[in-house]
């Protein structure tokens, strides 16, 4: 059976609004996906949904299907989308009316299931535990504002055979929306681990569309037309394997190293658990097959857990986020009578608040050639279920605009009062969420999301290691032989690092310990960091508790969904070998 020509057309909810258009007329496809879903996209979805009821899907999407609709029904074209959020049956109902106006009867169907606020009461009736991700311990009973579990591809399959030529899907995992069409088109079984996982391998490289392609690249002086960067497909075999390439004639590249860098985005432990396989990363094999066109192979499935992930969003409370200059000389002292006059101020004490955080960010230069190279920042949040309080300290700042700092003024990103929501990752017991397909006019079916068990068990892959070079070092910039992903996963971080040369990673695998990192990071150095090395693609993730707090919305982080973290770390000098920097030392 011919591959699967699976095209990715949205990375998050917001990414280019052409994209779908691009991709359907670009080149051959035979599914169109997308990703608009994530933790963050979930609290501002609910958001939405509790002012307009029922609108809590991604509307970029219907303006997509209405777009290149037509196109897909006269090509064959599948479309799997995640972009129904918390309401797929009303995304499906608006692409529905969309398709009367232009004249076309698509089979449009939806899954959901994945909605666990409505049965949270239930629940607990039932003895039944949520929990912490973190912990291990049920999660708190408070009021959540939205509560999914993160379903697999069994539903999307379902509506696939039932004829669907459009599928709409809750809170399904991102890889999912790649692996249904491929099961389907390939009529794998559920445990077909080693074909399933091969699927959410290519998944997970595509799911955040141009990232594979050269975004966020770390090397990305190397790849060419970023300016404009075309969006992958993942041609997908019987066997599991895929190539990850792109259409001709558009921006970026598909190289070893841009699909490197994106199996390391928002990785825990090589043994990726998702709800229909555990997909061993540390048995991936790449290679460069050609321009634009890497193999993905030998990668080895397991069988998932028994729980599925969940995704729950809680108010926290309010928050004020002050940032005002410091210009010139004397950063730090500016910053100390800063942060005194303001308590003196504002009718509040610091002791009057849930949290504050107050932080002197240095980006001021020596013997600066411009005003802006000159200036640092003082920074202040404050956080408090009490919203009269928060907004009540902006009169502060009118206090201390002309009695305190020389150079008084403020930045960017000053706002008072500002409601924020908490992130908190749970797991349930899977025969507890089946999945509902509905299509649209027609059959409601059940899928149960609990997969088969199976005793097979994974050994990684190996390579021959070579030896670490040894012999001079200079002292450079770790970025010089290696590059980084990192981004946020809940409360945490994950800081995947890869090299370039076999060489390379032993050194890199020897330098780098969690110590090493700690000195490297020093946010990091009193939170708990977990290494994985996975010298099958010369890489080494590491996931950092806690440095996100409660999460992106509830983070006091400058960066606080850590998507420059790794590019950070990659500014720190170490003692690099010369022989390593070659045209760099």
């Amino acid at each position: 059976m011919e591959p699967i020509r699976i095209a990715n057309c949205s990375g998050f909810y917001g990414d280019r609004l052409s994209a779908a258009q691009e991709m359907v007329e670009g080149g051959p496809i035979d599914a169109l996906t997308g990703d608009w879903l994530a933790e963050l996209t979930m609290l501002i979805l609910a958001r939405t949904q509790a002012k307009y009821p029922g609108s809590g899907y991604a509307r970029t999407f219907v303006k997509q299907m209405e777009q290149v609709m037509g196109t897909c029904l006269d090509k064959g074209i599948k479309v799997v989308s995640n972009a129904g959020g918390l309401d797929p049956d009303h995304c499906a109902e608006a692409i529905a009316e969309v398709a009367e106006n232009l004249g076309l009867n698509p089979t449009i169907a939806y899954v959901n299931g994945d909605n666990l606020l409505p049965r949270m009461e239930e629940f607990r009736a039932a003895g039944v535990d949520i929990i912490n991700f973190e912990t291990g311990e049920p999660v708190a009973e408070i009021d959540y504002i939205s509560a999914n579990a993160y379903l697999g591809c069994w539903g999307i399959v379902d509506a696939l055979n039932s004829g669907a030529d459009i599928v709409v899907t809750g809170r399904t995992t991102d890889a999912a929306i790649v692996c249904g069409p491929a099961a389907w088109h390939h009529g794998w079984a559920r445990e077909d681990w080693d074909q399933l996982a091969g699927a959410v391998t290519a998944g997970h490289i595509i799911e955040c569309g141009t990232q594979a392609t050269g975004g966020n690249y770390s090397f990305f002086k190397e790849i060419p037309g970023l300016e404009r960067a075309g969006f992958p497909i993942a041609e997908v075999a019987v066997d599991g394997s895929s190539v990850i390439t792109k259409h001709a004639d558009t921006g970026g590249a598909v190289t070893v190293g841009t699909v490197t860098s994106q199996l390391l985005y928002e990785i825990g432990a090589p043994a990726y658990l998702g709800p229909d396989v555990t997909s061993r990363f540390d048995t991936i094999e790449l290679s460069q097959e050609g321009p634009d066109r890497v193999l993905v192979s030998n990668v080895k499935g397991e069988k998932p857990p028994k729980t599925l992930k969940v995704s729950m969003n809680s108010w926290g409370g309010f928050r004020s986020d002050l940032t005002l200059a410091l210009t010139g000389l004397d950063i730090e002292a500016k910053g100390e009578l800063l942060e005194a006059a303001f308590w003196k101020a504002v009718p509040y004490s610091p002791d009057d608040f849930d949290s504050v955080t107050s932080t002197v960010v240095r980006s001021d230069h020596v013997d600066p050639a411009t005003n802006e190279a000159a200036t640092a920042s003082w920074r202040l949040t404050v956080k408090d279920s009490d919203e009269r309080k928060c907004k009540g300290i902006g009169v502060g700042v009118n206090d201390m605009a002309l009695a305190t700092i020389p150079g008084f003024y403020g930045l960017a990103g000053s706002s008072f009062g500002k409601p924020f929501g908490v992130h908190t990752s749970g797991l349930i017991s899977a025969d507890l969420v089946p999945q509902h397909v509905v299509i649209l006019g027609g059959a409601h079916t059940v899928v149960e999301s609990v997969a088969p068990q199976s005793d097979v068990v994974v050994a990684p892959r190996l390579p021959d290691m070579a030896a670490a070079p040894a012999g001079e070092t200079r002292r450079a910039a770790l970025g010089l032989v290696c590059g980084s992903r990192s981004g946020d996963k809940g409360g945490n971080a994950n800081l995947g690092l890869f090299a370039r040369t076999a060489e390379g990673y032993a050194w890199l695998d020897e330098m780098l310990t969690t110590d090493k990192l700690r000195a490297l990071l020093p946010e990091a150095a009193d939170l708990q960091i977990e290494r994985y090395p996975m010298p099958n693609i010369w890489s080494i993730n590491f996931l950092i508790h806690g440095i996100l707090q409660e999460g992106v919305a509830a983070s006091t982080r400058q960066d606080g969904q850590a998507k420059s973290l790794g590019e950070w770390v990659r500014a720190r000098h170490v003692d690099i070998p010369v022989t390593l920097l070659g045209e760099n030392a």
